[in-house]
């Protein structure tokens, strides 16, 4: 078994990603939709707010910082619909979450999937890496491969392939292949895939994973593994396990048990999972990740993004101390449970809320690792 090089990332106190949104930015969009402006005035918005919020972001003493995915309407079709072969789309119906159906969105394979160098998160990239200061890092972040496996229910179409999915699976890995080395060139050192697909197949299933569900999940340790081991060695690539994050609503339920040893198997350096209600389960089914070799971190995100109230710091340490009997205390961080906006609409917090939860996280983090910068 190859063993997985260790970095300093994630970091014990770290962030899954997207952030609220501003009214200015949110304005500046709508105005661009209804052609009031052009694009590079809302690229000027875009700047200039990407600008503040990674200042904040430093200034509250985050060692990785994102830009807040502030230039994406979805945390996941803006990135598909812009490879080759796939087309953006408005279904019929939203996805359905907890007591609510989303804003509406899907993608369509219209031809041969493949990695687009003139991808527009390449330039997003380039841009938060221009404004981050020395001994803070640039990370990015891209939906998983296989939230792009075709699944009516997630609105995502095959017209091109009929069904041949093995022409399907190789042609996405050398996309993201081709994609991830495109983001290592322009100077990348630490990315984040994000996946529903393993919280969803969990909340689908009770102890073990259903029988027609296995091939999928087989087929994601295949793409994320193949992504993994053709990475460069100093490039950090963690996971986040996501169970749903719309307008402060959720879309699965249920522990990690029926996937973890699928998630065992990932050649990944660490992952973010989700762990802020009942709804994610107990810690146990992390000891597989922890006795597999791979020495990799996990990231518990015990502190909710979907509510402003702020969770007590003693409780937040005691889960911390209960996970540490299935995981050793050196290979645990802490972060949010999710990002603040996974689209642009956001959850039901404030920004002041939103900055407080971070301060939460890096407070109670530093409290408990020594190691904490």
């Amino acid at each position: 078994m190859t063993v997985a090089i260790q970095t300093k990332f994630p970091n014990r106190y770290d962030e899954v990603g997207s952030l609220l949104r501003p009214a200015r930015l949110k304005q500046a969009r709508a105005d661009y939709q209804a052609h009031k402006i052009g694009v590079d005035d809302l690229r000027k918005v875009e700047n200039e707010e990407i600008e503040r919020i990674v200042k904040k972001q430093v200034e509250l003493g985050l060692k990785d910082v994102t830009d807040g995915e502030f230039r994406r309407s979805w945390w996941h079709l803006d990135f598909f619909a812009a490879l080759k072969g796939v087309q953006y789309f408005v279904p019929e119906h939203g996805f359905i979450f907890h007591g609510e159906e989303t804003r509406k969105g899907g993608v369509k394979f219209t031809g041969k999937i493949g990695y687009n160098p003139d991808h527009p998160f390449f330039d997003g990239f380039k841009f938060l890496n221009s404004i981050v200061p020395d001994g803070v890092v640039a990370k990015q972040t891209i939906p998983s491969p296989d939230v792009f496996f075709p699944n009516e229910d997630a609105e995502v179409y095959d017209e091109y392939y009929q069904g041949d999915f093995d022409a399907f699976l190789a042609d996405e890995i050398e996309a993201y292949k081709q994609t991830v080395q495109h983001f290592y060139d322009l100077g990348c050192r630490y990315l984040q895939i994000d996946d529903t697909s393993w919280g969803m197949w969990a909340s689908f299933s009770d102890k073990t994973l259903k029988p027609e569900l296995k091939p999928l999940a087989e087929a994601a340790v295949k793409a994320i593994n193949a992504i993994a081991d053709s990475k460069p060695d100093d490039l950090t690539l963690t996971m986040h396990v996501c169970k749903g994050n719309y307008d402060s609503t959720w879309a699965g339920a249920g522990a990690y048990d029926p996937v973890a040893d699928y998630l065992a198997q990932l050649h990944i350096d660490g992952y973010f999972l989700e762990y802020d209600d009942e709804r994610s389960g107990g810690f146990e089914p992390l000891k597989k990740i922890a006795d597999n070799g791979r020495n990799q971190r996990i990231v518990v995100g015990l502190v909710t993004t979907k509510k402003p109230d702020l969770e007590a710091e003693d409780l937040l340490k005691q889960r911390i101390k209960k996970a540490s009997q299935f995981v050793p205390l050196k290979n645990l961080c802490l972060s949010p449970q999710c990002g603040f906006a996974s689209t642009e609409e956001g959850n039901h917090l404030t920004e002041e809320d939103q900055w407080n939860k971070l301060r939460l996280v890096i407070k109670v983090a530093k409290d408990v690792w020594q190691d904490a910068e």
